[in-house]
C-alpha cells in the first residue's frame, strides 16, 4: 500500500495488488475474487442493403451523379451514315444531382477497471459499436426524409440519409428521373410502384412486382428481392392444403428463399406493410438501383482524459445514398 501511494504521487498512476481475502471465510460475496469470462455481445441486424448495392470510398466532403438520359442514335433512320458533327438526336441529355456527407457518431464510456478485468472486452466493444452504426445507417437509408420539414427524426431527418421511403411515387406510379441541379431538393427520382392492399402479400402481389421491372434487369447479378420478415411470413403461410410457396426441406428450395428465380433478403428496416402508404418489398437490381458512397472507414478513438476512471469509445462515420438508376428498381406500397 505505502510502494503504491508514493508511486502514485510520482507518476499519478499506481496500481495496488490485493491478495484473496480468507478472513470472512468462503462463498459468493465473502471474499476471494470473481473471474470474468470472455467478453461477447449479441449479434446485431447489420445493414442489408450492403448485401446488394455498389459501394464506392471516396474523400470529398460532397458528391455530384451524373445521368444520360435520352437516346444518342438517329431517331428517325440509325441505319445511315449521317452523322453530323457537334450534335446529337433529341431529347439527349444529362441530369445531376448532389448529396453532401451524412455523419453518424457514437461515444461509449467504460470504466477502466472493467477494460482491464474483461479479458477481451476492448474489441467486442468496437466491433459491436460498428455494427450498432451499421443499423443506425440501414433504418436511415431505408425510412428516412432529408427534406426540409421532415419528422423522420430518429433516422436523422435532414441530418440523415436520403431513405428509399421518401422518393416519390404512389401506387401506379412510372419510374423517372428526379429534377437537375445541386440543391438539396434535386435528384429525387420517382420510383416504379406497386399497390398492394395494406397488411396482405399475395402471389398475385409478387407477380405484379416482378412484371413491372423492366425485363433487361432481370438476368444480371444482383437481383434481388428485400422485403420485410413480417411478409415472408404472411407469403409462407398461405394455403396450408396447397401452400403456394412450397417447403422442400432444403435451403435452395425452401420456401421464400428464393422467388421467381431472385433470392430474397429478409430487411427487418423496411417498413411491414401494415399501414396504408408503407414500402413493405422491393424488387431491385442493387448494384444499378442503389449507391453508397463512403468517407473512408469508421473512425474509432479511445480516449483516456474526458472522465476519470473511464476510457471512452468514441466513433464516427460519414456517408451517402441514393437511388443511381431508379429504372432498376420496383417496390409494393400498402393501399
Amino acid at each position: 500500500m505505502i510502494k503504491a501511494l508514493q508511486l502514485l504521487r510520482s507518476t499519478g498512476k499506481a496500481k495496488l495488488q490485493l491478495e484473496a481475502s480468507t478472513l470472512t471465510g468462503s462463498g459468493s460475496g465473502a471474499g476471494g475474487r470473481v473471474e470474468a469470462l470472455d467478453a461477447f455481445a449479441s449479434l446485431r441486424y447489420a445493414n442489408p442493403f450492403r448485401q446488394g448495392a455498389s459501394q464506392q470510398v471516396v474523400a470529398q466532403s460532397d458528391v455530384q451523379f451524373v445521368v444520360k438520359t435520352g437516346n444518342a442514335a438517329n431517331a428517325t433512320n440509325p441505319w445511315l451514315y449521317a452523322i453530323t458533327p457537334d450534335s446529337g438526336s433529341p431529347n439527349v441529355a444529362t441530369a445531376i444531382w448532389q448529396l453532401p456527407m451524412r455523419i453518424v457518431t457514437a461515444q461509449l464510456p467504460v470504466r477502466t477497471a472493467a477494460m482491464e478485468d474483461i479479458p477481451g472486452l476492448a474489441p467486442v466493444l468496437a466491433s459491436d459499436l460498428a455494427l450498432e452504426m451499421s443499423a443506425l445507417e440501414a433504418a436511415s437509408m431505408a425510412l428516412n426524409d432529408d427534406q426540409a420539414g421532415s419528422s423522420t427524426t430518429s433516422t436523422g431527418a435532414t441530418s440523415g440519409l436520403r431513405g428509399l421511403a421518401s422518393y416519390p411515387g404512389g401506387a401506379g406510379a412510372a419510374a423517372a428521373f428526379g429534377s437537375s441541379g445541386s440543391a438539396i431538393t434535386n435528384g429525387r427520382h420517382t420510383v416504379r410502384t406497386v399497390g398492394v392492399a395494406a397488411g396482405t402479400m399475395t402471389r398475385a402481389d409478387l407477380i405484379s412486382i416482378a412484371n413491372a421491372l423492366p425485363p433487361q434487369y432481370w438476368s444480371l447479378p444482383g437481383t434481388a428481392w428485400m422485403m420485410h420478415p413480417t411478409v415472408m411470413q404472411l407469403l409462407r403461410q398461405q394455403g396450408t392444403a396447397a401452400p403456394t410457396f412450397a417447403e422442400v426441406g432444403n435451403s435452395d428450395g425452401g420456401a421464400v428463399v428464393n422467388v421467381f428465380g431472385w433470392p430474397v433478403i429478409p430487411n427487418n428496416y423496411l417498413s411491414d406493410g401494415a399501414t396504408a402508404g408503407q414500402f413493405s418489398v422491393y424488387l431491385c437490381n442493387w448494384p444499378r438501383f442503389l449507391h453508397i458512397v463512403d468517407y473512408g472507414d469508421i473512425d474509432l478513438q479511445m480516449m483516456e482524459q474526458t472522465a476519470p476512471g473511464f476510457i471512452t469509445i468514441i466513433a464516427q462515420k460519414r456517408m451517402i445514398s441514393t437511388i443511381r438508376d431508379v429504372f432498376a428498381g420496383v417496390r409494393a406500397i400498402a393501399t
